[in-house]
């Protein structure tokens, strides 16, 4: 099925700028403890499409770099974010990227899910890139801030992502932004679906 015509288009910066800022308002739940992990997992293993991404510390000096400190899975009900150097997540996580009926929505995934390999071992199923599937269509600018602003007409912030994710406390500035990135992931995937683009 091919794009529908109003959405055939590129989206300047100007345009990009004229939008109005949207960040997800709902639910976030920083998964700290065993009694969360297990709460996350409640929700997050009955959905059928959860928006995924991670965020990593950025290296400022050359050969320097860092595995992911992050994993952010957005469901129908909230966000969660497991802070992935301070509690073991990895069987949920490999349970949720290995699960064929769970499609995992996200941007640029190969890398996320390339470091995340470095943390624990899974195989991947059902991830969709939405990057990919935009490409495929004739888009050129694939990154999950255009999409954002051409299927979802919203502007989401991009202000903290070279922050420290490795810190102790997140600030709520750093929470808002992950929590948006898995969000918007989700949303672009169910407007694709609506669009009949998968």
């Amino acid at each position: 099925m091919p794009l529908p015509p109003e959405y055939l288009r590129q989206i300047s910066r100007e345009e990009m700028n004229a939008l109005p800022i949207r960040r997800y308002e709902g639910d976030v739940h920083l998964v700290e403890s065993p009694d969360m992990l297990e709460r996350a997992a409640a929700d997050i293993l009955q959905e059928r499409a959860v928006g995924f991404d991670t965020e990593t510390r950025p290296a400022f000096r050359k050969g320097e770099s860092h595995l992911p400190s992050l994993a952010q899975v957005a469901t129908a009900r909230a966000v969660y974010l497991f802070a992935l150097q301070r509690l073991d997540c990895s069987a949920l996580l490999t349970e949720l990227l290995g699960a064929p009926h769970i499609v995992n929505a996200g941007v640029a995934l190969a890398d996320d899910l390339r470091q995340l390999k470095q943390l624990f071992a899974f195989e991947a199923a059902a991830v969709l890139d939405l990057g990919q599937v935009a490409r495929r269509h004739g888009l050129k600018q694939t990154g999950l801030r255009n999409l954002t602003g051409i299927f979802l007409g919203t502007r989401i912030p991009k202000g903290t992502k070279t922050t420290n994710w490795a810190a102790r406390r997140l600030t709520p500035q750093q929470v808002a932004y992950a929590a948006t990135d898995a969000w918007a992931c989700r949303e672009l995937y169910l407007r694709f679906q609506a669009l009949g683009l998968l």
